[in-house]
């Protein structure tokens, strides 16, 4: 479609996030043909815009509010005729991530999975927005980060849209041993920059990426990627505190995207900027 505006795209392991938009309402019709890659996803972020989408001989139309959400086979032909300038926040997943994930969990497969379209799906569409500041800057966003939220919005996908595809739950709060813990903690140090994904923190524990995320949070309080964030921060502090090391090295030196990044995060975890605080530890 050369007439799409917006264009931004951040790649996983078996998943890709990107953003979709356009300014011109004249956009006239799209059609691709059926694959076997799996399953996109969009969240509008603007109202107004239509589609009527053609399925053989059966025509629907569809006017997408802000913050609704669409869910679509790609082994399905698609033809729409598009009205209205738009803005989609998207993601596509693997034929290949779905089936390891159902495998993982003991559910059935990713063909159970039900398309919608313009569907209210708050906890979807917050899950999409929040890869928003990641997409601004694709080469700084952290693996963890990105495998953390494309399992946890694939685990949302069979829970809401699997059509009994899930199998009941255990009850109880789920835990990390203390071994498990000091051997995810041992591999998070060992690298905070990034490159060790949650697939091989999940197996180093011998635990689905689903189990491993929500027990590493309900050990800690916090997400694997929230604590690898508090640990640069920690970092930054000693470096801030007893190096003279400008605010943009510190922030590579911790593994941050850029200054405003490691700026951002600080200020949230800290309470202050960076250099506030290195005036404040230093007078």
């Amino acid at each position: 479609m050369s007439k799409l505006g917006k264009n931004q795209e951040l790649l996983g392991n078996g998943v890709k996030f990107f953003r979709k938009g356009s300014d011109d309402p004249r956009l006239g019709q799209i059609a691709t043909a059926a694959d076997d890659r799996g399953f996109v996803l969009g969240a509008s972020q603007s109202a107004g815009h239509r589609r009527r989408f053609f399925h053989g001989s059966r025509v629907t139309a569809q006017e997408f509010a802000k913050g609704t959400v669409y869910i679509r086979n790609l082994a399905d032909p698609y033809r729409a005729d598009l009205e209205g300038s738009f803005d989609f926040l998207m993601m596509e997943l693997s034929k290949a991530f779905l089936s390891d994930l159902a495998s993982e969990h003991g559910w059935r497969g990713p063909e159970h999975l039900t398309a919608s379209f313009g569907r209210e799906d708050p906890v979807l569409a917050h899950l999409l927005c929040a890869t928003q500041p990641a997409l601004e800057k694709p080469n700084g966003s952290n693996r963890i980060f990105v495998d953390q939220l494309g399992v946890a919005i694939g685990i949302h996908l069979f829970e809401s849209y699997g059509g009994g595809a899930i199998a009941p739950q255990p009850r109880g709060r789920p835990l990390l041993s203390k071994s498990q813990m000091a051997l995810t903690l041992e591999l998070l140090r060992s690298d905070l920059g990034g490159p060790i994904s949650i697939a091989e923190l999940a197996a180093a524990c011998g635990l689905s990426r689903g189990y491993f995320i929500h027990a590493f949070k309900s050990t800690t309080g916090i997400t694997p990627y929230q604590w690898v964030l508090t640990q640069r921060v920690e970092q930054a502090r000693v470096l801030l505190k007893n190096s003279d090391l400008s605010l943009a090295e510190v922030a590579l030196t911790c593994g941050f995207a850029d200054q405003s990044h490691f700026t951002r995060v600080f200020s949230r975890l800290a309470g202050a900027s960076p250099g506030s605080w290195r005036r404040s530890v230093r007078n």
